[in-house]
């Protein structure tokens, strides 16, 4: 018998006659599926490892961290992207998230956008890429060819590379130098990657993210002292965290973060005092 030569997320589900389901059985049947994801990326932690490592590295001497993919793998990679700034103090352009078909794909689908072997490389160049930088690629198929290549033209440029997909031996993988290959199986709905493959790419967006800014001490403990107080849930909870800290009213502590603008200078102050 041949072998396919699909990629893994575009076989043929393991469930069939979904229209004919209850809708407990969908759920349970889906939630079914969902509990193989953590387990399928708990396998491939050594490579996420050398990632990370990898990360690091160039953003303690100025670089960026760049991810780029088509449709769903590029919108989880804006998510990540744009949640770095809120969550950890780091300054807006230090970790950049790019899609196929630009912002506009963002909320709607561009047609053929990922389609593009050059476009990738493109939008890189808009921002000045350099070797000091990273950046990673997302693709659940690992066949995308926006993202593959971007990262082809980043091998010849010297530029360290990382990629995620959800498919063995990928074309993706081939071009990368750190590749992470998370193998989630086929989708509830056949080739639907926005459900495991996309709630791996996620888990696997989140382990970096926190994990890079953590090593460049973004955290502190188990708090993140440098997120931007930008509504009145995170004032309150950097209130409670220096109260905790520094054993003051909570009064005076919420009075001090916003004089201060941050939890972590406001407890730096006020040790002065």
């Amino acid at each position: 018998m041949k072998k396919s030569s699909l990629p893994l997320t575009e076989t043929t589900s393991h469930y069939d006659n979904l229209e004919k389901m209850k809708v407990r059985e969908l759920l349970a049947s889906i939630n079914n599926e969902d509990k193989s994801v953590p387990i399928a990326v708990e396998k491939v932690i050594p490579a996420i490892e050398r990632l990370v490592i990898s990360i690091v590295s160039k953003m303690k001497v100025g670089g960026r961290l760049f991810y780029m993919g088509a449709g769903t793998s590029g919108r989880l990679g804006i998510v990540d992207a744009s949640e770095c700034p809120p969550t950890f103090g780091v300054p807006q352009g230090q970790v950049i998230g790019l899609i196929a078909g630009g912002d506009s794909a963002i909320r709607k689908a561009v047609e053929f956008a990922e389609d593009d072997t050059k476009q990738g490389w493109k939008d890189l160049q808009k921002y000045k890429i350099s070797k000091k930088d990273v950046v990673v690629g997302i693709a659940a198929s690992g066949t995308t060819p926006y993202v593959i290549g971007a990262l082809e033209q980043c091998r010849k440029n010297k530029i360290l590379t990382g990629s995620i997909c959800c498919s063995k031996k990928s074309p993706l993988s081939v071009v990368s130098d750190n590749p992470i290959e998370v193998l989630t199986g086929p989708e509830f709905v056949t080739g639907s990657t926005r459900m495991k493959a996309g709630t791996a790419q996620k888990l696997v967006l989140n382990m970096i993210s926190t994990s890079v800014m953590i090593q460049l001490g973004r955290v502190k403990g188990n708090r993140m002292v440098d997120m931007q107080l930008s509504n009145n849930k995170l004032v309150k909870r950097g209130t409670r965290m220096m109260v905790s800290e520094l054993g003051i009213s909570p009064e005076k502590a919420e009075k001090l973060l916003l004089q201060e603008g941050s939890v972590r200078k406001a407890i730096i102050n006020f040790k002065k005092i």
